[in-house]
């Protein structure tokens, strides 16, 4: 038995490492365990997000991004770029050295406020108890008044499409293609399979996206949905509803996708499958049989509130638990739990945790969407404003989309905003920030925003929820 910690934090993802760090700041002794390790044999901090998810999505999507844009669209401005080309081989060397950066950057703030890294696999044992295996096989048992598991999620696989190195991969396979494919297919039309379709359907693949519902993006508010859809079919992703995979095949280096439509048994042919269906909370072989921590049917930790779970003195965070698997999300119940244990009564407000898809154009929101408050019987009003009508955008040459905020019928108080179109990730935070204030949308069209900038269509879908809109025609009132 080793030295006794206030806190040992089970993951080193946007939750854990947050957690750990918000712990140490807080006066508490803490560890942070991680399994992540280097072709090196190093630990790398940061779990998925960092190393094989939110980053390097990210980075492939702002370069492949600016390539279309060079490629396609200066010469409408003026701009000659003639023989624009993409190195695979370079943009992949630019992702690989911003992950480095940034997992770097975790070690050193690790350093500065005082937590134990620990390289191993967690798992949760009784009484508070965390045995730690290392890459020998060595295992070590610490113990701790207090253990947060934030141990991630991991892509879903699915029978019908089995992974095969090379030729069908999942998400973290599709940020390691070292070259265009001529032909990608995608199974699932979700937040990373449109993201992953958007970036190689931009450096020149044909993309095929495979989604098995009937309804495009049905957590987000239908009227953004389908203008991103439109946005998006017009750039050239194939988004096939409806489709419902049966099977596939590699044959002579292609991969042959069976699949069911509203015309019957189709066939699909593309050198690159991409299975983009969800990811599964990280808890296979986390819990003794006597830790105390319950798991639901689906592998997720009950948890209340305030993430404390079942076990006295075992909280869990992020992914494993309920709620949307967001890095945010995580983060911020990371702050909750390390607060509550140094004795602070926090609280996290999942009515304002915004979601975003990083796709050109962005779409984001937060709160509820006007499908949600129908089908709760809530009496509320609308505001829209396209980016058509916004100069900023139609400067930046990126006029799609638009702003659509709802607001209370009674009281004016928003209740949901939503965005589609350019640099939503950021507009959003204005609805995110309004809403955790309790604003109306009256204190929104009452604020005055900068002039020419993306955000006076904000200032606008404020004024129109009561049809005041300078820049757009009002509804007309019922006389």
């Amino acid at each position: 038995m080793s030295d006794k910690y206030d806190v040992i934090v089970i993951g080193a993802g946007p939750g854990g490492y947050v957690a750990a760090i918000k712990a140490a700041q807080l006066g508490l002794k803490t560890a942070c365990v991680e399994n992540w390790t280097s072709d090196q044999g190093k630990q790398v901090l940061g779990g998925t997000c960092l190393n094989v998810g939110c980053i390097p999505s990210k980075a492939l999507l702002e370069i492949s991004h600016k390539f279309e844009e060079t490629r396609d669209h200066y010469d409408e401005q003026g701009i000659e770029a003639k023989d624009v080309k993409i190195n695979v081989g370079k943009m992949m060397d630019r992702k690989a050295g911003i992950v480095k950066q940034l997992t770097g950057g975790i070690a050193q703030l690790f350093k500065a406020n005082g937590v134990t890294p620990i390289h191993g696999r967690g798992r949760v044992l009784a009484n508070r108890q965390v045995e730690v295996t290392d890459n020998d096989g060595k295992a070590t048992v610490y113990e701790a008044e207090n253990v947060i598991i934030a141990t991630g999620s991991n892509p879903i696989e699915i029978p019908p499409a089995p992974l095969k190195e090379g030729f069908i991969v999942d998400s973290e396979g599709a940020l390691e293609f070292d070259e265009v494919p001529k032909r990608v297919g995608v199974i699932g039309a979700g937040v990373i399979g449109l993201e992953l379709g958007s970036v190689w359907a931009r450096l020149g693949s044909e993309v095929t996206i495979l989604e098995a519902q009937d309804t495009f993006l049905p957590a987000v508010d239908q009227q953004v949905a389908k203008d991103a859809l439109k946005q998006f079919k017009k750039q050239g992703l194939n988004i096939i509803l409806k489709a419902r995979v049966t099977g596939s095949s590699v044959k002579r280096n292609l991969v042959y996708v069976n699949y069911e439509d509203a015309k019957g048994e189709q066939e699909l042919k593309v050198d690159k499958l991409i299975v983009a269906v969800g990811r599964r909370p990280n808890t296979d072989n986390l819990l003794s049989a006597d830790s105390g921590v319950n798991l639901d049917e689906r592998g997720f930790i009950f948890v209340d509130d305030t993430c404390r779970t079942d076990a006295p003195g075992v909280w869990a965070i992020g992914d494993v638990v309920r709620g949307p698997m967001l890095a945010h999300k995580a983060s911020e119940e990371g702050v909750m739990v390390a607060e509550r244990i140094a004795g602070h009564k926090p609280q996290v407000n999942y009515d304002c945790i915004p979601s975003v898809i990083y796709t050109a154009p962005e779409v984001a929101w937060v709160g509820k969407s006007e499908e949600q408050l129908k089908s709760e019987g809530e009496a509320y009003k609308v505001g829209t404003f396209p980016f058509a009508a916004n100069g900023r955008a139609m400067a930046a040459n990126a006029a799609s989309g638009l702003v659509k905020i709802i607001a209370d019928e009674k009281t004016d108080r928003i209740l949901g905003f939503h965005v589609s179109g350019p640099q939503a990730s950021e507009i959003v935070a204005q609805g995110v920030i309004a809403m955790e204030f309790g604003s109306t949308a009256e204190d929104l069209a009452l604020t005055c925003f900068a002039h020419p900038s993306l955000s006076e269509s904000v200032h606008e879908a404020a004024l129109g929820v009561n049809d005041g809109a300078i820049h757009i025609a009002n509804r007309r009132k019922k006389k």
